[in-house]
């Protein structure tokens, strides 16, 4: 089964009040395994980027003055994930901005283009309720490192999620099919052989009383400019990776 990890940058927190996509990435799985193939673009939104969505992905109109709009990568971006099951944190957010783009310019919706969709973060929240179930909140969970991801990016974040998305359905492999072909029962000896993967311990850095308060003071410039859908700021509602 081929699958497709993809993620999102935006100007803003809503498609329907004008806001558009300046960056998206998607990395390729298939049988459960990294196939090494991605597609990551930049796009000029014609549109200049909130304040708070800045403060949250760092990329900034300068940055996307020269790059090519979401026309011109369309057509590359519908074929990567044409027939691929998508998996996306906070699916409504990144369908609704796709949907928007392709819509402008006449093409399909997404979903008529894929095969599926799965939410990671709604899995999430039905694996540990009443948890944070962000991407951060994964990674640590599943001692995956993410200590480089000071930022949101979309390729990054889609590369974060193809690996939280495997730990979390670690096991389902063996259920694709009860008599695997001569290729799978390779993959899968290969595998059950591979090592344990070590992994670096986390370094945890309690946020001193005056990040805490500049970081609050960010969350608040977003709740402003969003006119109070700032996602961070409302109860048991957590973000994805999207302008997440």
């Amino acid at each position: 089964m081929r699958q497709i990890f993809l993620d999102t940058e935006t100007t803003g927190l809503d498609h329907r009040q004008g806001h558009r996509i300046i960056e998206v990435a998607c990395v390729e799985l298939e049988n459960r395994r990294l196939t090494g193939r991605h597609l990551h673009r930049y796009v000029n939104p014609e549109r200049e980027v909130d304040a708070g969505a800045m403060a949250v992905h760092g990329i900034s109109n300068e940055f996307l003055e020269d790059k090519p709009k979401f026309i011109d990568v369309a057509q590359e971006l519908r074929d990567f994930i044409s027939g691929a099951e998508l998996v996306i944190h906070n699916a409504t957010f990144d369908i609704g901005f796709l949907d928007m783009e392709f819509g402008r310019i006449n093409f399909p919706r997404t979903l008529e283009v894929c095969s599926g969709v799965q939410d990671t973060l709604k899995m999430a929240r039905e694996l540990y309720p009443g948890k944070r179930n962000n991407l951060d909140a994964l990674c640590e969970r599943y001692q995956i490192n993410n200590a480089h991801r000071t930022l949101h990016g979309a390729l990054l974040d889609a590369e974060l999620l193809a690996e939280v998305y495997l730990a979390m359905t670690r096991g389902q492999e063996s259920l694709i099919m009860d008599q695997p072909t001569s290729t799978q029962a390779a993959l899968q000896e290969d595998v059950a052989q591979r090592p344990p993967r070590e992994r670096p311990p986390l370094i945890v850095r309690r946020a001193e009383a005056a990040e805490l308060e500049a970081h609050l003071q960010v969350l608040e410039g977003i709740q402003k400019e969003s006119k109070g859908a700032c996602l961070w700021l409302q109860p048991e509602t957590e973000s994805a990776g999207s302008a997440s």
